[in-house]
């Protein structure tokens, strides 16, 4: 890959300058397991450093893990969670893997190689090659390793080279680049089970999309509610603040609120707020799927606020002919819930009476 081309159609700088945040995080972790650095670049060739990277092989996450291969290096995946998409947690896990494959192969580029087309196919490379060289390896003629990973192997020492080129950098109008890498990061803070993303970026004044995008190993808007404490990344700026305002809040204070009346079931409740029966089940901690009446349940969907403007989705204006028990049919709402948030003690009404209707 030549250079000219590389900074014509932008990509390198591109991919860099939206992974900044999380850059130091990958080079400190490589360092932790001994990993050179310029493996940040395997990521770059994988993924485009897109944590929400999904090949149509299944490959998912930075590092283009595939579940089986995941699951083997502890990454876990499940209703709430795809940890191939945490940028640290598998970032961890690609090198734990590199590492193992330079154990078996000996050459850091022989480990790259397999990462990309797998230990068998590499063993089976050299054998027929006669050499671990790569430049017999990666012969276009002979075809000893597969085209993919041919182009992958030049495309990771372009990338690297281009990365460590500091005199290029600075002679060009991305010398920002530079520094911005070295000054920004990401801390990790720990969540109680079922957290909201969506009140964590109120505490921290964070836009949600900002905070989402760096946990795209989430997938909904809060933690796993089976988890004692669960790892969320924030910008390292974030963490003063995160420090003083965050406070553990009880689920039934940040969620929905549901009681079971007659008929009511997980399946029906499912599909009536948009959330699977499974999540509604271990929000509550049920060992079956049975439900009695009046019980409370924890629905993971924000509340409503209270302070509505008049919108006839949350109220409702009397007509000629209405009462309150064809207006608590039509609506699905119980009478005395209706009663309660009007502050009804009976059940006259009259024409032109807003009721709210929201809860």
């Amino acid at each position: 890959m030549k250079r000219k081309t590389l900074k014509k159609d932008k990509h390198f700088f591109r991919a860099m300058n939206e992974a900044y945040l999380f850059i130091p995080a990958i080079k400190n972790t490589l360092l932790k397991y001994n990993v050179p650095q310029e493996f940040m670049y395997l990521a770059m060739a994988e993924s485009n450093f897109q944590t929400k990277a999904y090949s149509n092989k299944r490959a998912s996450g930075l590092w283009q893990f595939m579940p089986r291969t995941g699951k083997l290096f502890h990454l876990r995946i499940d209703e709430y969670v795809d940890e191939r998409r945490d940028l640290i947690k598998s970032t961890e896990a690609a090198a734990k893997y590199l590492s193992a494959l330079h154990k078996r192969f000996g050459k850091w580029y022989l480990a790259a190689i397999a990462y990309n087309c797998g230990g068998g196919a590499l063993n089976r490379a050299i054998r027929k090659a006669g050499t671990d060289e790569l430049s017999v390896l990666a012969d276009e003629k002979k075809r000893y390793i597969p085209k993919e990973s041919r182009y992958y192997i030049r495309k990771i020492v372009a990338l690297a080279l281009i990365g460590s080129d500091e005199q290029y950098l600075m002679n060009s109008e991305y010398e920002y680049l530079l520094n911005r890498a070295n000054a920004y990061s990401i801390a990790t803070v720990k969540l109680a089970p079922g957290e909201s993303l969506k009140r964590l970026s109120r505490l921290i004044h964070m836009p949600l999309k900002d905070l989402k995008k760096l946990n795209r190993h989430l997938k909904y808007d809060f933690v796993p509610p089976y988890a004692k404490n669960y790892d969320v990344y924030i910008p390292y700026i974030k963490l003063s603040e995160f420090k003083q305002k965050y406070y553990k809040e009880p689920m039934q204070n940040i969620y929905k609120i549901h009681v079971v009346t007659r008929g009511d079931n997980l399946s029906y409740l499912g599909k009536k707020y948009g959330v699977s029966y499974k999540v509604i089940k271990d929000f509550n901690n049920l060992k079956s799927n049975n439900l009695r009446l009046k019980q409370k349940l924890i629905i993971p969907i924000a509340k409503k606020s209270r302070k509505h403007k008049f919108d006839s989705k949350y109220y409702y204006m009397v007509k000629k002919g209405d009462s309150l028990h064809s207006i608590s049919r039509k609506y699905k709402i119980s009478v005395k819930n209706i009663q309660a948030q009007n502050h009804m003690t009976g059940s006259m009404i009259h024409v032109g009476d807003r009721l709210k209707l929201y809860e």
